[in-house]
């Protein structure tokens, strides 16, 4: 069954499904949109926009939250990538999202830096002329 299948959508555009990833029942009133597009509960979502809220794209591919990022007007934003075509996209965060998760997304490079801190270590050692064990 696709994902668009599972909405019901009232006359005021307002949104409301159950999450496929984790089975968390998802109000738009919640959220203060009348597109919510991804789950408080699990931030997974569907690609099922193009532009958003035009419910246009045939891909339908899970998207996960892989990244968070900071606007300039200070309000903070997901990053979703679809698994079956790669697009990515950038979607507000609602007040009812997991702030839990959303802080381990955003403090993940910090926690897994992509190269070992040893090598962090010694590089910042041999500027200031230090030498390390």
């Amino acid at each position: 069954m696709k994902y668009r299948d599972q909405r019901v959508v009232s006359a005021a555009r307002e949104e409301d499904f159950t999450c496929q990833f984790c089975g968390a029942a998802v109000s738009s009133e919640a959220a203060g949109s009348l597109h919510r597009n991804h789950c408080p509960r699990c931030l997974a979502s569907i690609h099922l926009d193009d532009k958003p809220g035009d419910r246009a794209s045939d891909c339908h591919g899970r998207m996960d939250a892989m990244a968070v990022w900071v606007r300039q007007n200070g309000e903070w934003a997901v990053i979703h990538r679809c698994r079956t075509c790669g697009v990515l996209h950038s979607n507000r965060i609602a007040a009812d999202d997991n702030s839990l998760l959303l802080l381990s997304i955003a403090v993940k490079p910090l926690a897994e830096p992509p190269f070992p801190l040893g090598l962090l270590e010694r590089s910042m050692a041999q500027e200031s002329g230090v030498q390390s064990e």
